[in-house]
């Protein structure tokens, strides 16, 4: 995460940080500082000083690159993303990895690459072999970095003056082009301006004594002229005939000049007499608008011309006789049209050019065409009633292009994607059409190594793809929460660990994502696809003091494998004992060298060989020891000294443990054998022996009751296991030998069968006993339910009176209390300890993988970035210690848990664009006001989802024609409401100059007392309400799943998956009631409730006071206006302050006098200022964001200021982030010792934090600091 901060203009980053970013420093930029930032005001020591973090990297993909970057073995791709730069690998899986991702000092322009791997050997060390990255960024100077691996980021070699720092039109910086000998780069401004840069390298100059007196380094030569006289779309390099003592390089521009309708090509060049740049001829062919010029690789002085409608394929081998040579046409019909291409005409006239051209039109067949159709004949003309333009949006060559037939990717922008393949014989160019995928518009489009694309679509996610056989065929997801309209932040769970809601993306890409901590993981092996029908996974080892692994067990239906842990898996099932012709149900250590198989026939007792193991009985076979019962096994468990197996029919469970008869002889006997009422579904017995602990630190003081000075008896506790039950329950046994079977504790889950659903959903599939800060079961259900229990004890006793050996009555806390429920997934619950002790972490495994920290109150847990996995266990070995072992997609992977936190999306898919999104306490749901619906009935509304599942509980339908801007909730009485301002028309609600258009608007009160809870209103599938024996009613969750996606690179950047979910429309349980509404001239973009009994209203440019008469919410009545110059975009209130923002004016203050029924202005913005959101932290101080990347806060003036007649705000300091903020939010940072949850205090300035979310899908934070 890093911050950023100027104060007053002046940057207040560090020189060090400076020194290791991979971009030019600009003092307009954004920073990598994590130093605070500040300006002060007249005073100095009144001055306000914030941290800004960005906690949420933007994941908009603007521009990309590819490259050899780390090593000319290997290809990467550099991801840019705004302010910031990824540097990420495609794996073979298609799913993208992050290498690394650091921030730049400006907003980045465009990028390329210079080749220089194969060029001046033993000139610069550091750089040989790899790829230069050329970044063009809005600092003014072209920045050449190259990735430094000790470092693992780019760093600048070189950084050349363009420009001053900004976006002035005519300032060099907008687009760059590199020629194929990646010796020249080209740079232009928006409009006039344009330069060829000539880059190179110097040698070590050397002394007498051959010590470097100076270091090799990066020259340039900048050839610059302001001629243009038009704007810059697109502009390339050139290979053409002319001799290099003439011109060199040549460029070509598409240019649209000044005063012009159409864009013209245009030819420059550098005259090598002069050094000047000079024009030497246009081009202009009559048709659609030309957009973009490419050079096709190989094929020297042919180019690219694409226009809106077609393609030109022009002659600029002579750059002074330009010709264009093939045109394909892309006028197709609604549905998409094939390309069909044929043989090209050579030496074309006017006359030959318009009837090759006829020939290569694009044609509607008036089918519906499928993709193995093949390519239709020319046999007629077009309809023109059915044709449209389609426009290519994006383009890539395949990268090894150079050395072969070039082909070339592009999408229209209608999604379908088509490839050119260019072909040059004898008789001349021809160009070979496919089309190979449909789907949506991508831009920027890639085409990488391997025959995979990557497609960033630019308000949605996007794909990777892998041409396959001439098709497309997609491989995974490139999340983008991207743009961020607007963000609600709520604890949902209770668990001091708030959740971001946040509206993202856009029509027919919108989603509402659910944003929570997540924890990264690093991928190190993934075997071949050849684990079908994994049905466990366990790791062992040899002896219980051991620090590694040393076995790891695989499970199949019929089958099962012993791999070695080491450098290699190899098999070792022979020499370990494990039956192997059967499926194992659990296994484990039971003592020192000697390991317990549990399978459906009976028991196994094994002492390895020394093959399998060093410490292994140095035998040619292992010593094994049988146990069968007189029914098949179900389940079963291994502990310390002891084995519980249960069976189905009849429901019995047998207790085993084993003795040594003589040297490498044991005995597996049978000690308690006890007929149960239900059926036993799981079985846990802790890792460890309780009673052999030493240190009371990990359960508390009082958690033993000590006797003498034996260590051995410190803790008089039972050893126990953890079963769950058909019944459905959890319970608590004794395993004590020298006690008969009892119950220590249960923990009854009740089933409400009301709406008939089934009680196996509820059964455990899997228990664990915790013991952290308090003792605990989890207990995961079949349903994809995780509960937690807990047994209320007595201050001096940490366990139930119960599980104490001393305790011989029915204990009063005998019974275990459900205290927290989640919903995890729609499949069993599965429960991992990271570690061999009661008190370590687990990963929970259902849908998908979790991480849930044992000594966090509640349930708290996080988010696995790993795709969905059937199994998983911990594995440590030399080489790896801290490893995981997922089974997904029958592979195995081996990944370790990056430290350092990371944040993981859900997404819920909207059907429209969400544009606010409020989160309503009482009912836990969220309210989401939609846009960009394409049904008959409405084109916007305000709906009720539950956040777990996505289901909709209620809607609000807006008038035809009518579209909710704003929605804000408000107490009136004692009734809650829903404040929505609309605009009763599709145009924009203001003119350009910022005044409001006069069209309608309404202010509309719903009402939200009908609201029901999740439980009370929804059903994702059918389920059952949980609840235990000591609670009545239902859960405050109820059963429903959406997927998460995760990324295994950036944060929030690409999921290991494609599924997402809908919105259930079909699950409507009722509609939002409206209560009354008033009609305004100007739509009405802003309402916020103020003092607790009035609403504010902004339509247009007026700002309105309404009150409810006798608190009756349907007697809405007028109190107060007051008028802006320019349209009011937001409102916030803090007390009696009331902060308006006005697009033009920026942040207003005003106050309402209730006796006198009046608005007064009271403070005003000291600048204008573009107004993206404001929030008012006290009565005193506004935090505004602006439309150009800056975050301000502003501050009522002191008394000796406040005489002044123009009443200005004073600006305490700025914040220039590159990246416009739309919503920003006041919050409360906590920092606390991970030793407790309530110990530390909270400073009074932590609560008034601000939360920013950006168009390119950052999030930023920014503290308070009491002192520096």
């Amino acid at each position: 995460m890093e911050s950023s901060a100027s104060g007053d203009g002046s940057s207040a980053t560090t020189a060090a940080v400076a020194a290791a970013a991979a971009v030019a420093s600009s003092s307009s930029g954004p920073s990598t500082s994590a130093s605070a930032f500040s300006a002060g005001v007249s005073g100095g020591a009144s001055a306000t000083h914030y941290l800004a973090k960005r906690v949420l990297h933007g994941s908009a993909v603007q521009h990309v690159a590819r490259g050899h970057f780390r090593s000319e073995h290997l290809w990467e791709i550099v991801l840019c993303k705004g302010t910031s730069l990824e540097l990420v690998v495609v794996g073979e899986d298609g799913v993208l990895q992050s290498i690394c991702e650091q921030s730049t000092f400006g907003i980045v322009k465009d990028v390329g690459v210079l080749d220089w791997r194969f060029k001046h050997f033993g000139i610069w060390p550091e750089i040989e072999g790899k790829e230069i990255l050329v970044l063009l960024s809005d600092s003014g100077k072209l920045s050449l970095l190259y990735f430094c691996c000790q470092m693992h980021r780019f760093i600048p070699i070189g950084n050349i003056e363009l420009s001053k720092p900004g976006n002035m039109r005519d300032q060099l910086g907008r687009i760059l082009a590199i020629d194929h000998d990646s010796a020249w780069v080209a740079i232009s401004a928006y409009e006039d301006a344009f330069a060829v840069v000539r880059v190179g390298r110097t040698q070590h100059v050397y002394g007498p004594n051959k010590e470097i007196v100076e270091k090799a380094k990066i020259v340039h030569a900048v050839y610059k002229t302001s001629d243009i006289r038009g704007t810059v779309w697109s502009m390339c390099f050139m290979r053409t005939r002319c001799s290099m003592d003439e011109y060199y390089p040549v460029v070509a521009m598409i240019i649209n000049r000044k005063g012009s309708d159409a864009n013209d090509l245009s030819m420059y060049a550098l005259a090598a007499n002069d050094g000047g740049i000079q024009y030497l001829s246009g081009y202009s062919e009559p048709g659609p608008l030309a957009l973009e010029i490419a050079e096709i690789p190989q094929l020297d002085g042919f180019g690219l011309l694409f226009r809106a409608g077609d393609i030109l394929i022009v002659d600029l081998r002579d750059p002074k006789d330009i010709c264009c040579t093939i045109r394909i046409s892309m006028t197709g019909s609604l549905v998409g049209e094939q390309i069909s291409v044929e043989d090209p005409c050579r030496g074309l006239d006017v006359d030959d050019d318009v009837a090759a051209c006829a020939l290569l039109e694009l044609r509607d067949s008036g089918n519906n065409i499928m993709m193995d159709d093949s390519y239709m004949a020319i046999d007629g003309a077009d309809n023109p009633g059915s044709m449209k333009s389609r426009v290519i949006c994006s383009w890539s060559w395949e990268p090894d292009a150079m050395r072969g037939q070039p082909r070339l990717i592009f999408c229209l922008d209608d999604g379908e994607f088509h490839i050119l393949e260019f072909n040059w014989d004898t008789e001349g160019l021809k160009v070979l059409p496919e089309r190979v995928h449909r789907g949506l518009p991508c831009k920027p489009l890639l085409w990488m190594d391997r025959g995979m694309i990557a497609g960033f679509v630019e308000m949605g996610d996007g794909m990777i793809l892998h041409l396959e056989h001439g098709r497309l065929v997609h491989r995974s997801t490139v999340q983008n929460v991207g743009p961020i309209l607007d963000l609600a932040i709520a604890d949902y769970h209770g668990e001091k660990q708030d959740q971001l809601f946040s509206c993202c993306g856009m029509c027919p890409e919108g989603s509402l994502r659910v944003i929570r901590n997540g924890v990264n993981v690093e991928k190190l092996l993934r075997t071949e696809p050849i684990y079908q029908g994994v049905t466990g996974l366990w790791t062992l080892r040899m002896k219980k003091t051991d620090t590694y692994h040393s076995f790891l067990v695989l499970a199949f239906v019929e089958e099962t494998r012993i791999l070695s842990v080491g450098l290699s898996f190899n098999d070792i099932s022979d020499a370990v004992g494990f039956q192997t012709e059967v499926c194992t149900l659990a296994c484990g250590l039971i003592a020192d060298g000697l390991l317990v198989q549990i399978h459906s026939k009976g028991v196994k007792l094994c002492l390895p060989t020394s093959y399998a193991h060093p410490e292994g009985a140095t035998l040619t076979s292992p010593v094994c020891v049988d146990w069968y019962p007189d029914v098949t096994i179900s389940v079963g468990a291994v502990g310390h000294d002891v084995v519980a197996v249960a069976t189905s029919n009849p429901c019995c469970l047998y207790i085993l443990r084993v003795r040594p008869l003589s040297s490498l002889q044991y005995e597996l006997y049978e000690t308690q054998h006890v007929q149960l009422q239900y059926e036993v579904s799981c079985i846990s017995i802790p890792e460890e022996d309780l009673r052999l602990r030493t240190s009371s630190s990990a359960f508390g003081g009082d958690f033993r009751k000590r006797k003498g000075n034996n260590s051995a008896a410190e803790v008089d506790v039972r050893m126990f296991a953890v079963i769950g039950t058909h019944k459905p329950s959890v319970e608590v046994i004794s395993l004590e030998p020298d006690e008969a079977f009892r119950l220590l504790s249960i923990g009854s889950i009740s089933v409400n069968n009301a709406l008939g659903a089934p009680v196996s959903g509820c059964i455990p599939e899997n228990v664990r006993f915790v013991a952290s800060e308090r003792f605990y079961i989890l207990a995961g259900l079949r349903n994809g339910m995780l509960l937690r229990f807990e047994s209320g004890t007595s201050k001096d006793q940490y366990l139930p009176g119960s599980f104490y050996k001393e305790s011989f009555a029915p204990s009063l806390n005998a019974l275990l209390q459900l205290v927290a429920i989640r919903h995890i997934g729609i499949t069993p619950v599965g429960l991992v300890p990271l570690h061999d002790s009661a008190n370590s972490d687990i990963i929970v495994l259902s849908d998908r993988s979790w991480l849930l920290y044992a000594s966090r109150h509640s349930l708290a847990y996080s988010s696995i970035s790993f795709l969905p996995a059937s199994h998983v266990t911990p594995v440590s070995s030399v080489d790896c210690p801290s490893g995981l072992l997922f089974v997904a997609e029958n592979c195995l992977h081996l990944v370790e848990m990056v430290h350092g936190k990371r944040l993981n999306a859900q997404k819920f898919s909207v059907g429209g664009t969400p544009r606010k999104v409020l989160y309503h306490s009482d009912s836990r749901t969220l309210l989401v006001m939609r846009t960009g619906l394409t049904g008959a009935s409405c084109s916007s509304d305000i709906v009720q989802i539950d956040p777990n599942n996505g289901i909709l509980l209620s809607r609000f339908k807006c008038e035809l024609g009518e579209t909710a801007k704003c929605i804000q909730i408000a107490k009136i009485g004692s009734e809650q409401v829903l404040i929505v301002g609309t605009s009763k028309s599709t145009d924009r609600p203001m003119m350009p100059n910022g005044e409001a258009e006069s069209i309608k608007g309404r202010l509309i009160v719903l009402s939200l007392d009908t609201l029901g809870s999740p439980h009370e209103c929804s059903s994702f599938i059918p389920t059952s309400n949980l609840s235990s024996s000591s609670h009545t009613g239902s859960f405050p969750e109820i059963v429903g799943y959406a997927n998460e996606d995760f990324s295994s690179n950036s944060m929030c950047s690409s999921p290991d998956d494609i599924c997402y979910n809908q919105i259930q429309f079909e699950q409507i349980a009722g509609h939002l009631r409206s209560l009354t509404h008033v009609t305004f001239t100007g739509a009405v973009l802003a309402v916020y409730p103020y003092l607790d009994r009035y609403v504010l209203a902004a339509a247009g440019n007026t700002l309105s006071v309404f009150g409810f008469v006798n608190e009756n919410p349907h007697r809405m009545k007028k109190y107060a206006v007051s008028r802006t110059r320019f349209t009011i975009t937001c409102l916030k209130t803090y007390a009696s302050q009331i902060a308006a923002g006005d697009c033009r004016d920026g942040v207003l203050f005003y106050s309402y006098h209730e006796n006198l029924r009046k608005l007064e202005l009271v403070y005003a913005d000291p600048a204008q200022r573009l107004v993206g959101d404001v929030v008012l932290l006290d009565c005193e101080t506004a935090v505004v964001s602006d439309r150009r990347g800056s975050i301000s806060v502003l501050s009522c003036p002191g008394l000796e200021v406040s005489e002044s007649p123009e009443k200005n705000l004073a600006v305490q300091c700025s914040f220039f982030m590159g990246e416009i903020a739309m919503s920003i939010q006041k919050a409360a940072f906590k920092y606390r010792l991970p030793i407790g949850d309530e110990t530390d205090p909270v400073l009074e300035s932590a609560y008034n934090c601000v939360v920013a979310s950006t168009l390119l899908g950052s999030v930023f934070v920014m503290i308070p600091l009491t002192s520096l």
